[in-house]
């Protein structure tokens, strides 16, 4: 199963007054599990920064003037994406700024149905607590403390951690490797799947028939019944 944990950085909030993309982050999952395959961008929005987004995130005109517009990179961003879900904090921002980037390029918009919201996700684990992404690192103990500044890469990284606590944490045991006392069968060529040998301790079974003193009971017992229906005519 692939995901891909995503994050964005904007001129602004609202992508329809002309707000822009100016930083995209990518992380993929293969199985609830980092491959270590990212993507990350700068993009050059082609109009000024405002003061309110720049103390969020840090990136300047002047800085994103030398980097390529969406345009030129959204093959290479849409072939990272692929058909994977896409695992997003607070997804409709993201949602809403992709897929104006697209429609300003005569793209398809990308189906809203393929993100997961983990801030919806959070609250219906923790009601009525914080879930933004400080407050759920706070919680599963995750340390953001190289985020003093919004950073897509950074964030995303970070939401993958969180991502993978709201679902039930790591599960590391699974993914270990073989210990030394694996062996690989002996048909098999390389690559082969190793097999665990594994020494158990033999019991001899337990005895379940009753005794004489046991049968006998039984057997006084059932004298006392009534008409048992295994003596009746429905039971022949």
């Amino acid at each position: 199963m692939r995901e891909i944990v995503l994050d964005t950085e904007t001129t602004g909030l609202d992508p329809e007054t002309g707000d822009r993309v100016v930083e995209i982050g990518c992380l993929e999952l293969i199985n609830h599990v980092p491959t270590g395959r990212t993507l990350h961008h700068y993009f050059n929005p082609e109009r000024d920064m405002p003061e309110e987004a720049f103390r969020v995130h840090g990136l300047s005109a002047e800085f994103l003037a030398g980097h390529p517009v969406f345009g030129s990179l959204v093959d290479e961003v849409l072939a990272f994406l692929g058909d994977a879900t896409l695992v997003i904090h607070n997804a409709s921002f993201d949602m809403r700024f992709l897929n104006k980037e697209l429609q300003l390029l005569n793209r398809p918009p990308i189906p809203m149905d393929r993100a997961l919201d983990t801030v919806a996700l959070a609250r219906r684990k923790y009601p009525g607590a914080q879930v933004s992404l400080d407050a759920l690192c706070r919680r599963f103990e995750i340390d953001n403390s190289n985020r003093s500044l919004h950073g897509a890469l950074i964030d995303a990284d970070l939401l993958a951690s969180v991502y993978l606590e709201l679902i039930g944490g790591r599960q590391p045991d699974l993914m270990a490797p073989p210990s030394d006392e694996s062996k690989t069968s002996p048909s098999s060529g390389a690559g082969a799947e190793t097999i665990e040998t594994i020494e158990r301790i033999y019991r001899t079974p337990r005895v379940h028939a009753p005794t004489e003193e046991e049968a006998a009971a039984h057997a006084a017992f059932l004298e006392k019944l009534s008409k048992p229906i295994w003596n009746s005519d429905a039971a022949e």
